[in-house]
């Protein structure tokens, strides 16, 4: 099993750093999440060639590796233009993730729960032309549903990545993300099955309770999704029945610290998950 941390609380330290500062938190992995120097949301990577090779160097000088690469692309949008864009920008952090010798990538199914219908065509045509290059580049998928894109529901996820029906697509579930895709992490897990590889850790409070009222939204009526990415222990995810069943499924697959709320004290914030996470899986030997 490998723990990595999403570094993305911290992206103001250089790239050619990051390595080095992850090593001093505790981390030996690294979930590499957008960032302006490097693949940013939604545009084209900024990174250079010359500057892939400086980056692998500083991971094997800080003993630090990077499990994944998760870059967010508009690949399922219903504007064609953008989505070409998108698969444009795939290719390009498809081939730097092969150049640091990474050989997983994860991302969200993006598109609009508005218009999920024309949303899931954009995503086949746009897994039709990238899933030869996860091929050659022997470079694994992982795909999560998330507030806001066409597939939301954990159980509806599992059953779209079942119908890719590629033995490297798989499935991730994100706990923060839990009372968004459905609030049970057990039934999902399970459900999942083999099919999860990937489980992104960090906590947040159930806005649906006191009768949808712990949050006040204007207009009345918004459709936005509000979530956060909390320390554990902070919010409302129920960690020990996720972690149960994370035992009773076999999971040996990559942990992610995820917390974006507290940038202000982020180092602080990346310790404490990792003794977390360790409490956890120590709970279960």
């Amino acid at each position: 099993m490998k723990i990595a941390l999403d570094p993305y609380m911290i992206r103001n330290v250089p790239l050619l750093e990051l390595p080095a500062v992850v090593a001093e938190l505790g981390y030996e992995w690294i979930e590499l999440s957008p960032r302006e120097d490097f693949i940013p949301f939604f545009r084209h990577p900024r990174v250079d060639d010359a500057t892939v090779r400086r980056f692998r160097r500083a991971l094997d000088t800080a003993g630090v590796g990077i499990t994944s690469l998760l870059p967010l692309f508009r690949w399922s949008g219903p504007d064609e233009d953008a989505r070409q864009a998108a698969v444009r920008y795939w290719k390009r952090s498809i081939q730097i993730a092969a150049d640091l010798g990474v050989d997983s990538m994860v991302s969200e199914f993006n598109g609009r729960p508005e218009d999920s219908d024309r949303s899931e065509a954009q995503f086949w045509k746009s897994l039709d032309e990238l899933l030869p290059v996860f091929e050659r580049e022997g470079i694994r998928l992982t795909l999560e549903p998330h507030p806001d894109d066409f597939i939301e529901n954990g159980y509806d996820a599992v059953n779209l990545i079942r119908g890719i029906n590629h033995p490297s697509v798989s499935f991730l579930y994100c706990a923060p993300h839990t009372f968004h895709i459905g609030n049970d992490a057990p039934g999902i897990i399970k459900y999942a099955g083999d099919l999860l590889t990937h489980v992104h850790l960090a906590d947040a409070f159930d806005h649906n309770a006191s009768s949808g009222n712990r949050y006040i939204l204007n207009p009345p009526g918004t459709t936005a999704r509000i979530h956060q990415h909390l320390d554990m222990g902070e919010g409302e995810v129920d960690f020990d029945e996720l972690f149960r069943e994370l035992r009773a499924n076999g999971f040996d697959g990559t942990l992610t610290a995820c917390v974006f709320a507290w940038e202000e004290r982020a180092k602080e914030s990346s310790v404490f998950m990792r003794r977390k996470i360790d409490e956890y899986l120590s709970a279960g030997q």
